[in-house]
């Protein structure tokens, strides 16, 4: 089995899939739409590619693993690791897995029961899931295109590509020590532990009055951006203006908006970030701001217009759902086919735009250019 970190993209034409959050219908859907048969075969020998965050949120996170994994085991696809997939092989309960862990932490979702209706996995199932998620790379590349779940950035590319770890826990862990030590060894070690104790305290309690504690929020930054799995499985974040409370507990970092920056000749296209589709209202359980909002769902972006997010917010439904809608949601599975650089949408629509999107002047200053990034 390949253990690299880094792969090998697929030659030849790529249809690539964004976050699906548990919603298999959706995926069947967008698979009809792009003209592949169930078993992944399509009649121009396209292959399709997952960006990641196969589960969670939506009803059946279990069918839609078997269903890619079934794919990949037939040379038909390819997939790279996301965020909610790392959660479960580090054993972390978060925000709908409790369909993988036999419970679900918070207290919300316990008494508003919204994600009681999702399928549960059994102890074989969990065996199987885990197996297969180790075995997934963190980025797919080749000369043209790259894909990544979150971040592409530079020193992570290249500590992800030296790495020699046997699967991607440990480099994960790896990567986590060092920064543990680095931390310890920090002068303002006292008063970031003060802080986090405090934040400890209130941080799952939507209630709470939270302060900005700037040392653990900056501590928090350096953890987050200097881990290379981190980076590219949820992305570059700075510290916020301000606290505030998404999927169960307080934030005091914002995302950071990296592609507004990206000028590699490379394309790539990345998921993660829910990207609002036209006429949808932000996801309101999420917390956080539209990091879109200045741009068209079917735009591309970056320095040279050759970077993409496909996460176009189907892991909304589970949301819609909870205010009775059953059919007709607003929030959708999307594609971007390449070379072909056309967006395909599970409910048929389809757009090509090729065309670059503005974006903030060059300084030089990459730090001035997060911090003045829209």
């Amino acid at each position: 089995m390949d253990k690299a970190m880094v792969r090998t993209l697929a030659a030849g034409k790529l249809d690539v899939i964004g976050d699906i959050h548990g919603e298999l219908q959706a995926l069947e859907a967008l698979i009809h739409e792009l003209g592949y048969d169930a078993d992944g075969t399509h009649p121009d020998d396209r292959h399709l590619i997952f960006v990641g965050d196969l589960c969670d949120r939506g009803p059946d996170s279990i069918g839609v693993i078997a269903r890619v994994k079934a794919w990949v085991d037939a040379d038909r696809a390819q997939c790279v690791l996301g965020n909610h997939e790392l959660n479960l092989l580090l054993g972390r309960h978060r925000e709908g897995n409790g369909w993988f862990f036999g419970l679900d932490t918070h207290r919300e979702d316990r008494e508003s029961g919204r994600f009681a209706n999702c399928r549960s996995a059994t102890v074989d199932d969990r065996a199987g899931i885990l197996s297969f998620l180790r075995s997934l790379p963190l980025v797919l590349e080749r000369d043209d295109l790259r894909v990544v779940h979150a971040c592409p950035e530079a020193d992570a590319l290249r500590a992800a590509r030296a790495s020699v770890a046997v699967d991607v826990v440990a480099f994960h862990e790896a990567a986590e020590q060092a920064l543990q030590k680095q931390a310890a060894a920090s002068p303002d070690h006292a008063r970031i532990e003060a802080e986090r104790m405090r934040y400890d305290k209130v941080k799952t309690d939507p209630q709470a009055r939270v302060s900005s504690l700037p040392h653990f929020a900056a501590s928090e930054a350096t953890l987050q951006n200097g881990h290379p799995v981190r980076v590219m499985t949820s992305g570059r974040e700075v510290p916020g203006n301000s606290p505030f409370y998404s999927t169960g507990k307080w934030r005091l970092l914002d995302r950071d908006r990296w592609w507004n920056r990206y000028d590699d000749e490379v394309a790539v296209i990345f998921g993660h970030y829910w990207r609002t589709p036209t006429g949808m209202t932000p996801p309101e359980h999420k917390g956080t701001p539209n990091l879109f909002a200045e741009h068209a769902d079917d735009a591309w972006l970056g320095l040279r217009g050759n970077a993409f997010c496909v996460d176009h917010c189907v892991g909304v439904r589970f949301v819609e759902r909870m205010k009775g809608r059953t059919e007709k949601f607003e929030g959708r599975l999307s594609a971007m086919r390449w070379p072909e650089r056309e967006l395909v949408m599970d409910d048929g629509r389809r757009a090509s735009r090729l065309q670059v999107s503005a974006f903030p002047k060059r300084t030089g200053n990459h730090e001035a250019e997060r911090r003045d990034a829209p």
